[in-house]
């Protein structure tokens, strides 16, 4: 049965999610960017935290971490590859793993790129994966760690989900996003569209995140280095798609 998911505003413009199982009652936090809006969110609703899920160890994903389990007493889980600059964890995970959470199987992705040892995680009857600052809502997180390709590939991953799985990224970034996309200077109706919602939704003060993938495989030029109106765009007709995600991301760095 799929669970609940909560998505909470955190810092400037960070997001934190809860998903809840009703029947079990666990609870699952997925990365810490600040305490008291998570701790006031899991009071309001009335739960008690069971599982943390660190996708990567910047401080603006684990800064909170500490307080949050001074008041719940949660099971830590983030990536063994980044275990060394993550708080404490109780389960060391890789690419491949899975674990239970109220009777779902959570799986693991690595998808380097922001930082070497970044991990997604999947839950697949609720439709929805959580992916840090790798995915973004029309964008991707910049390359601190990892290459080009690395990032690509995990994006790659990322897309060969189902087109209804709910994207948790963890940055209100989509209004500069949809602004660099625009300046590709290619002619697509459907990120037009896009950025026309995404306005709309911002000047209401409403977040833009999640999304779902399937409009991020239309509009995301980060997942649509195959395709060759964007190809032609930005001059790279026929290129090989490592190198036009490469271009794009070295255009949005300049951006």
């Amino acid at each position: 049965m799929p669970h609940h998911i909560v998505t909470i505003p955190c810092l400037s413009d960070n997001y934190a999610f809860l998903v809840h199982d009703a029947d079990t009652g666990a609870t699952a936090l997925i990365d810490a960017p600040d305490a008291p809006p998570i701790l006031a969110e899991l009071k309001k609703r009335g739960w008690q935290l069971s599982h943390v899920l660190l996708t990567h160890h910047h401080w603006d994903h684990v800064e909170g971490l500490a307080d949050i389990l001074a008041e719940h007493s949660a099971k830590v889980f983030g990536a063994v590859a980044d275990e060394h600059r993550l708080p404490a964890l109780d389960h060391a995970l890789s690419e491949g793993d899975t674990f239970d959470f109220g009777g779902e199987a959570v799986a693991v992705l690595d998808v380097s790129g922001h930082t070497v040892g970044h991990i997604a995680f999947h839950f697949p009857d609720t439709k929805a994966v959580f992916t840090g600052d790798s995915l973004m809502a029309m964008g991707c997180g910049r390359l601190f760690e990892g290459t080009p390709a690395q990032m690509f590939h995990s994006l790659e991953k990322l897309a060969a989900l189902p087109d209804d799985t709910t994207v948790c990224s963890g940055h209100e970034y989509t209004t500069s996003n949809c602004t660099f996309a625009t300046s590709l200077g290619e002619n697509n109706a459907a990120v037009d569209q896009r950025v026309a919602e995404t306005a709309g939704l911002r000047a209401k003060d409403i977040a833009t995140v999640p999304s779902l993938l399937g409009l991020e495989k239309q509009t995301n030029p980060f997942l649509r280095s195959a395709d060759p109106a964007l190809q032609a765009a930005i001059g790279l007709a026929g290129a090989d798609p490592v190198d036009v995600f490469t271009e794009v991301r070295k255009r949005k760095d300049n951006f």
